[in-house]
């Protein structure tokens, strides 16, 4: 497995950890600290940050959803948020976004869309909710996926949500 760490627009620093050989190099990690950056940048107004993007197994995710959440199942992506951190000079770290392999494969594959581009969209989607962003009810969501859309299209990536699937949300 690989790990690189890479600064990428003014305020965040970003660290890709791949610790699934499956993910092989597909999303690139460029690809996915500019979709971290990208959502950062929309979406929040503090400097000098960090977070941490895990791409892993279903094996792993599953084991992390069951402790922290109490669903015994692989999901496509978790945020952990690590709160407020110290406020000097040094980076604050947000937290970590994690995707699976396998669950955001298979997600791509049966919606006919590229695996870096739905990685890209979860990888948004999870900074989103390190930012303090939900969807549990119906106003949250619409603004949320709105925010998630616009971020996209920065990127030149497509709207996600045209898409007809059933995915848990």
């Amino acid at each position: 497995m690989s790990s690189s760490k890479s600064v990428n627009k003014p305020g965040l620093s970003v660290e890709v950890l791949r610790r699934c050989e499956l993910w092989g190099d597909v999303p690139g990690d460029a690809e996915l600290t500019r979709a971290a950056c990208a959502a950062f940048q929309a979406a929040s107004g503090a400097k000098n940050c960090e977070i941490s993007l895990l791409l892993t197994s279903d094996e792993e995710i599953r084991a992390l959803n069951k402790s922290w959440r109490g669903k015994d199942e692989p999901t496509n992506v978790l945020s952990f948020p690590l709160g407020e951190g110290a406020h000097d000079n040094n980076p604050q770290p947000l937290g970590d976004v994690v995707l699976a392999c396998e669950t955001v494969t298979r997600e791509a594959e049966s919606r006919g869309i590229e695996v870096g581009h739905h990685s890209a969209h979860l990888v948004v989607h999870g900074v989103l909710h390190l930012l303090g962003y939900d969807h549990e009810c119906e106003g949250e969501a619409t603004r949320m996926e709105d925010l998630e859309v616009a971020i996209l299209a920065t990127l030149g990536l497509p709207d996600p949500y045209d898409f007809k699937f059933d995915e848990k949300r």
